[in-house]
């Protein structure tokens, strides 16, 4: 589309096509968001609540918003068959029609809760679909460079998506005793489709801005690494759903790798985002605040921007801290969020200060999981996998992500009702708790090409808190090839070559204790 414009990132060419594509296939991130965005005022509308929820009862009100995340799950499993059935494009079109289809049944509900619970059910097995296609996509389309900003565009268009939610919620709220009014809201989110396509030699030089140069060096040696990767995937095959959980898979550290990503992913709904998101104005409507809509107005305003933050944060300072002191510091303003709600909530004249600070902790966890959590998780996904199980892999975290957004919509009114406030103290032990996951477990994969990240998963001496010191072979520094040397390996031979490097360490420092 812009043929052979492209930037300069660490100084490799960067076709503008490849962020045309970021933003492209974003538009399912977006659709997501909307849907969580307009989900938190919708369920407060007159009519909608006249319609739907006249007894009051929270278990129906949970079942709404949470089955939406059910449908998710499924289709989020779902994705791993029609990614490699139909190849990622045709499975990110499939999603999309399947999310027009729901919707269009939410809208044509009229007294029926099931029936409008059904249509957020088929809705979610669109968005499920779309959040395993579009970052896999994404995460092996983008040059390396620029591969962590590439897929943290899904996260912004979901928190866009969100803003735009809260702002027609914002708009409506004035005519909510119409159903014209929550139908609308609903509708708006199916006027999106996505245009994708093309052939591979000719789609790394676009994306590389080299579309009139197909023979560049940068064109060539991505072409090298991702041919020993097809050969390697023809030898190997296709992998299971048994391999993803086995010992015995022929891929390195597969199991390890597959709890691993569903950990990260269910913890980052149960950071505790979608708290706030999915029922903030309800949340907020108690606290003694005016207007609750407004409020869920900035802390969209909030998500968004800081999401940008996101985009440089997850390149410059790679992905495992940004993770780990987003985590710690989201425990700290949900426990303050909480102490102050606790406090409150059962006083019937509060100071204004009170909720202005509830707002202002709100808006720094918000702030925080916008530009760390929210995005790198995705990220994390895109290149965590092996080729061989990557759609399998992809497909169980998403799955577990959607399962953890399930549970905090349906428990969140039933805790709402007990637990009140002091619900925040469970949601920040989950950032704690995430944090030490990261710690642990997860490797550095910045800079590296999605080959590489395999590489470093299989060595034997290598642990997560040193990770980010790894330098493949062929290379001098993570954004310097050796050249000479690199287009002589193969992929297999720089596994090799690796797990020799590390043998041979591991024997001088045994020698280095023997002589101690």
């Amino acid at each position: 589309m812009f043929g052979g414009l492209s930037i300069k990132v660490k100084g490799a060419d960067c076709g503008v096509d490849a962020l045309f594509l970021a933003i492209i296939t974003s538009i399912g991130g977006f659709l997501f968001g909307y849907d969580i965005g307009q989900i938190s005022g919708t369920i407060v509308f007159d009519d909608f609540v006249h319609r739907f929820l006249t007894n009051g009862s929270p278990t129906i009100k949970s079942l709404l918003v949470s089955f939406f995340s059910i449908g998710c799950l499924f289709g989020a499993l779902a994705g791993a068959y029609t990614s490699d059935w139909f190849g990622r494009r045709k499975s990110i079109a499939l999603g999309v029609f399947i999310f027009i289809l729901g919707d269009a049944m939410q809208v044509t509900a009229t007294k029926s809760w099931i029936h409008l619970t059904m249509g957020r059910f088929v809705a979610g097995l669109g968005i499920g679909n779309l959040s395993v296609g579009v970052p896999m996509f994404q995460s092996e389309c983008a040059p390396r460079e620029i591969r962590g900003a590439v897929v943290a565009s899904y996260q912004l268009l979901i928190t866009i998506g969100i803003l735009f939610g809260n702002v027609v919620c914002y708009f409506m709220r004035r005519h909510q005793e119409n159903s014209e009014t929550w139908r609308l809201v609903i509708g708006i989110g199916a006027l999106y489709s996505i245009p994708l396509g093309e052939k591979a030699r000719q789609s790394l030089s676009r994306l590389r801005g080299k579309s009139k140069d197909p023979s560049n060096v940068l064109v060539e040696n991505d072409m090298h690494e991702m041919r020993e990767v097809l050969a390697l995937e023809r030898q190997t095959g296709t992998a299971s759903w048994i391999e993803c959980f086995s010992l015995k898979s022929r891929v390195p550290k597969t199991r390890y790798r597959t709890f691993l990503g569903m950990g990260i992913h269910f913890l980052q709904q149960w950071t505790g985002i979608n708290y706030f998101f999915y029922y903030g104005t309800t949340i907020f409507s108690t606290a003694h605040i005016k207007d609750p809509f407004l409020v869920q107005l900035i802390l969209g305003a909030v998500n968004v921007a800081t999401t940008f933050l996101a985009v440089y944060l997850v390149d410059k300072f790679g992905r495992r801290w940004p993770l780990i002191l987003g985590a710690l510091w989201q425990a700290v303003w949900l426990m303050i969020f909480a102490s102050i709600g606790t406090a409150t909530n059962h006083l019937t004249s509060v100071s204004s200060t009170y909720g202005v600070v509830m707002v202002l902790s709100s808006c720094m966890f918000i702030a925080s999981f916008a530009a760390t959590w929210g995005p790198i998780a995705w990220v994390v996904m895109g290149e965590t996998f092996a080729l061989r199980t990557r759609a399998k892999q992809a497909s169980s975290a998403t799955a577990a992500n959607w399962l953890g957004n399930f549970l905090i919509g349906f428990l969140t009114p039933h805790a709402d009702r007990g637990l009140s406030y002091a619900f925040g103290y469970i949601l920040a032990s989950a950032n704690l708790a995430a944090a030490a996951v990261v710690w642990m477990y997860l490797y550095e994969s910045s800079l590296l090409s999605l080959e590489s990240v395999d590489i470093m998963y299989s060595m034997h001496d290598i642990v997560p808190w040193e990770s980010a010191r790894w330098v493949p072979p062929g290379y001098v520094t993570r954004r310097v090839r050796d050249e000479q040397r690199f287009r002589r390996l193969s992929i297999q031979e720089m596994v090799e070559m690796a797990n020799k490097d590390a043998s041979v360490k591991s024997d001088e420092n045994a020698g280095q204790s023997s002589q101690v």
